[in-house]
């Protein structure tokens, strides 16, 4: 074959793999840490992308920053878990259209010794006044996630301002903080899902969960193409219906690790849910 043919040969195939590349559709969705950490994603991503043949793009950020992103219409779709900034992003007109997803609930962990006394109270506000009071290490977060936003919270509803050599900010993901708090004997707050997922390799234990307070309900929102005209605003339509769906939901309801479930649907009552 001449290098002419060679070469020819060599344009067309590249232009049929461009044109293969451009064809395929790509979803970008900003998440929080917690539904990558915990395996979830792993899970619920790979029958939509063979069912639309596309591809789902995950920027796993804390809430704070997937909302951001979605404000600056970097994003298709936000994924998150923190209602009030939810609905204040809605409000603002830059997503449309929320569903309720799934939800599990907050715990507050920490090592087997339980050097606060923590198993002894009753409240999430309870458990942080003993922290406190004790000195007893803490780690946070601090990066504006829906479980900072929730932390924060909890210690503004006990009248406390965080701070102190006891209290540290890890400016990670739920998985890295939670092997910090691990690493150092320390109390921190986690979702369930996440520390469930987790477990296997910490030493960290729940010692506080079950007050309402603690509730952690996820929504998905696609981004209003009003505001941003860029967005592929059909395809996060169609993956919002697919994780809304007795599939979606069924995934959500089947999903476990060590034995335990991590999160629950709430788009489909449980009994309604085709197995």
């Amino acid at each position: 074959m001449s290098i002419k043919k060679i070469l020819v040969s060599l344009l067309i195939f590249v232009i049929i793999f461009s044109s293969a590349a451009a064809a395929e559709e790509v979803l970008t969705m900003a998440t929080t840490t917690s539904t990558e950490n915990s395996g979830l994603l792993d899970k619920l991503l790979p029958p939509f992308e063979e069912k639309f043949d596309v591809r789902v793009d995950v920027v796993a950020v804390g809430t704070g920053a997937a909302i951001e992103l979605g404000r600056n219409g970097d994003a298709d779709i936000i994924f998150v878990h923190a209602r009030a900034a939810e609905d204040e992003f809605v409000a603002n007109g830059y997503g449309i259209n929320r569903r309720d997803v799934m939800y599990n609930d907050f715990v507050i962990l920490g090592p087997p010794s339980d050097p606060a006394g923590i198993r002894k109270t009753k409240t999430a506000v309870e458990a942080f006044q003993k922290i406190e009071a004790e000195g007893a290490e803490f780690v946070s977060r601090g990066d504006d996630s829906g479980t900072n936003k929730k932390e924060l919270s909890i210690w503004d509803k006990a009248e406390i301002t965080p701070a102190g050599s006891w209290y540290l900010e890890s400016g990670q993901g739920m998985g890295p903080s939670i092997n910090m708090a691990n690493e150092r004997q320390a109390y921190i707050l986690a979702d369930r899902g996440t520390y469930l997922a987790y477990s296997g390799d910490v030493e960290l234990e729940i010692v506080n969960s079950g007050d309402p307070e603690l509730f952690n309900p996820y929504g998905i929102i696609p981004i209003n193409p009003a505001y941003h005209t860029h967005v592929n605003y059909q395809l996060a339509m169609a993956f919002t219906g697919y994780l809304t769906s007795q599939q979606g939901q069924n995934i959500i309801n089947s999903y476990k690790r060590y034995g335990e479930q991590l999160f629950y649907p709430s788009a489909i009552e449980t009994e309604n849910l085709v197995k």
